[in-house]
């Protein structure tokens, strides 16, 4: 298998269990609210050995990619970026929101450079997905601004935490079919 693939195949994993054991827990956890509840209340609790599983397997899959993503589009910034959303996520699912400093240090870090990454894709990728990696990287990190700042827009704490979530988590689907796609 190219490692180009193996990159895509391992990242869509990633991404893909994450978000369907993100919906499993939010499901187990009782009176779990999307807007008034924060993503990470998912880690303590009966949901804990779901999300954070998840989660800490999403952080390795992303470092494993960045690895193989070397080669693929020969930019050590954009691995190390990359790389670092990665083991930001590694780190949520190791310490759960019942240990917050270390879990707000590792939060961000997921947050911070997973949209860092998508903006620096400008640089690695054709001008199309360049542009969609700006826009998913962009949305991740006025939401992640907004979302220090307490400014919520009627979303609630949670659902404002889902726009800087969920875009990158789209992005990283579409950077695991450009892996996946691209000629060797």
């Amino acid at each position: 298998m190219r490692r180009s693939s193996l990159a895509g195949a391992v990242l869509f994993i990633g991404v893909a269990q994450f978000l369907f054991f993100l919906r499993v827990a939010e499901s187990i956890y009782p009176g779990y609210s999307v807007s008034g509840n924060y993503i990470s209340d998912l880690g303590v609790g009966v949901a804990a050995p779901v999300f954070n599983t998840s989660v800490s397997f999403l952080g390795v899959c992303v470092i494993i990619a960045a690895y193989l993503s070397l080669t693929v589009v020969g930019s050590r910034v954009f691995a190390a970026l990359v790389a670092a959303a990665g083991i930001g996520a590694f780190g949520v699912g190791l310490f759960p929101e019942n240990v917050p400093v270390l879990h707000t240090v590792f939060s961000f870090i997921t947050f911070f450079f997973a949209g860092l990454a998508a903006v620096y894709g400008l640089r690695v990728f054709n001008r199309l997905m360049g542009v969609i990696s700006v826009v998913c990287g962009m949305t991740a990190l006025v939401a992640l601004a907004l979302f220090a700042s307490g400014n919520y827009l009627g979303l609630g704490h949670g659902g404002m935490e889902r726009l800087i979530v969920y875009p990158v988590l789209s992005w990283g689907l579409m950077l695991s079919g450009y892996f996946i796609a691209k000629p060797s």
